[in-house]
């Protein structure tokens, strides 16, 4: 099974992808993931990436796809993956659809995540994480056990940047601009299924796997 897993920020995509992984044994592809392996790892495709992304600007797509594409031969793939983070805009979306199509490897279904702009806003508002890596809790839906210290190590929770109320603001109106067309691009080739992203996550899992089924 080959999904992509689209929605904006927050909406619960990484969260979900970890846990059909786990029951459908597929790898979960994230490009920034990628990008940070290839890096560190000194490849091709890593270094020129490093190029780009060391001089601020965006990495190409033909990269990123080269990437993606690289990764997709690796055996735990054979069985499908998920992908979370890629593509975002239109532009994309074609020159990922021809790469595939070239290895006879096409998407069977693309899983839309809709959910409430204000649950957005208040799930990423809310968001802390250990600056030491250690994992990520909610001032609200998953409190740490001592308010603002991590459960691992104990130290001070931060919030990211992007996670302030006017970021995220910035993040969204990005995400509706460049990445919503998608949802035409994938409708019209009758691949996109939408679930409700917000509620219990077990319910929202159920969903995907339904969705994905129907493929």
């Amino acid at each position: 099974m080959r999904l992509i897993f689209l929605g904006p920020p927050g909406s619960g995509k990484g969260t979900q992808a970890k846990r059909l992984t786990e029951r459908l044994g597929i790898p979960q592809l994230s490009t920034g993931d990628l990008l940070r392996a290839a890096v560190r790892d000194g490849t091709e495709l890593g270094l020129k990436a490093k190029r780009y992304m060391d001089a601020g600007e965006l990495v190409p797509d033909e990269v990123v796809i080269g990437l993606i594409l690289e990764r997709m031969q690796q055996p735990d793939c054979d069985n499908g993956f998920i992908l979370d983070g890629f593509p975002r805009t239109k532009a994309q979306a074609e020159a990922l659809e021809q790469a595939l199509q070239e290895k006879g490897r096409p998407i069977d279904a693309v899983i839309d995540f809709e959910i409430n702009p204000e649950l957005l806003v208040e799930r990423l508002t809310g968001r802390r994480i250990c600056p030491n890596g250690h994992g990520e809790w909610h001032v609200k839906f998953n409190p740490p056990k001592e308010p603002g210290k991590c459960d691992v190590c104990g130290a001070e929770l931060i919030q990211r940047e992007d996670d302030r109320e006017d970021r995220i603001k910035t993040r969204l109106e990005a995400y509706r601009r460049d990445t919503e067309p998608l949802r035409e691009f994938y409708a019209q080739r009758g691949l996109l299924r939408a679930i409700t992203a917000d509620g219990e996550m077990g319910r929202i899992s159920k969903q995907i796997e339904q969705a994905a089924q129907g493929a």
